[in-house]
């Protein structure tokens, strides 16, 4: 395991997407509709979030067809991986956790 500099980072600090990094950091993919319900938002705010993470390189997105329906999946790239992790580190050392 490397060692994650603690870092602020704006773009997972917004609730929304702080949720769908926390939901990501455990797995290696989760479905779009599983996020959305998780993280308890209609498709097109999950959507916006979800571009903003990607656009950062911090999100991939995957589509694929099975049983004639397209299906969304959601993962975090090693980048998202570090900067949740450093971003999460910071939060801890500005509360004192």
């Amino acid at each position: 395991m490397t060692a994650v500099t603690p870092r602020f980072d704006p773009v997972i600090h917004a609730p929304p997407r702080l949720q769908v990094c926390g939901l990501l950091a455990v797995v290696e993919s989760m479905d779009f509709a599983t996020v959305r319900e998780q993280v308890g938002v209609s498709d097109s705010v999950l959507s916006k979030h979800v571009r903003q993470l990607e656009e950062a390189g911090y999100v991939t997105v995957r589509k694929a067809t099975r049983a004639s329906r397209v299906r969304t999946s959601l993962g975090l790239t090693a980048a998202g991986r570090a900067a949740f992790d450093a971003h999460v580190a910071e939060l801890r050392r500005i509360t004192g956790g």
